[in-house]
């Protein structure tokens, strides 16, 4: 039954606007825990088609620079911060686009290994059953860019009054410098970190191909 309706959901999710995510009703029930109340959260579905080509360079420069090689799972990185993680430093993250969607469409923030085998499982269906395009369009749209700001649309219009069409390289390379962590490094405020990390990435672009 949990296969299955799995399947359903993945299989359905490939063709319709988003309504929510996990991540959202998180949100929801953690301001209710902590006295909030309801908050709205700004959230609106775009089409891949009228959002800007910079922002889905951005979060590949700086997310998930194989995400058109990998199939879900970079093992490369793993086995990269498992190298540094047994050199003692500090373990690093090196989840995928295709295992961020995952996690935020259909999981919660929790650590678990049963969340993190529904992560694997959810990351195989989302690989299988969709194409790399609709995977980055489910990511950018899902992501959290600030306190109740998710998606690429409602993060554009909050911070520059624009589109997300309208994102340039640099704008859409510092939304992209403020992930994972959009409540610790902002889009408002950057850090001289989130300011590097956004020349890092606008490089990155240009390595890649993005940016002339």
């Amino acid at each position: 039954m949990v296969i299955l309706s799995s399947l359903t959901l993945v299989s359905i999710f490939r063709y319709l606007p988003l309504p929510t995510s996990a991540f959202m009703m998180h949100q929801h029930f953690t301001d209710f825990q902590n006295g909030k109340g309801f908050v709205r959260i700004r959230y609106q579905w775009i089409d891949k088609d009228k959002i800007s080509p910079f922002i889905f360079a951005a979060v590949i420069a700086s997310e998930d620079q194989r995400f058109y090689q990998h199939s879900g799972f970079d093992f490369n990185a793993i086995a990269s911060a498992l190298e540094e993680r047994l050199n003692g430093r500090r373990l690093r993250g090196a989840s995928t686009i295709s295992q961020q969607v995952a996690k935020n469409l259909f999981l919660s923030p929790s650590r678990s290994l049963w969340r993190k085998a529904a992560e694997v499982w959810f990351t195989l269906l989302i690989e299988l059953l969709w194409d790399k395009q609709r995977i980055l369009e489910v990511y950018v749209n899902l992501a959290e860019f600030g306190d109740h700001i998710f998606g690429i649309e409602s993060a554009s219009r909050h911070f520059f009054d624009a589109p997300a069409k309208n994102l340039t390289a640099s704008r859409a390379a510092l939304l992209a410098a403020t992930l994972p962590n959009p409540k610790k490094f902002r889009v408002n405020h950057p850090s001289n970190y989130v300011l590097k990390k956004q020349q890092w990435i606008l490089q990155q672009m240009k390595n890649l191909g993005h940016l002339k």
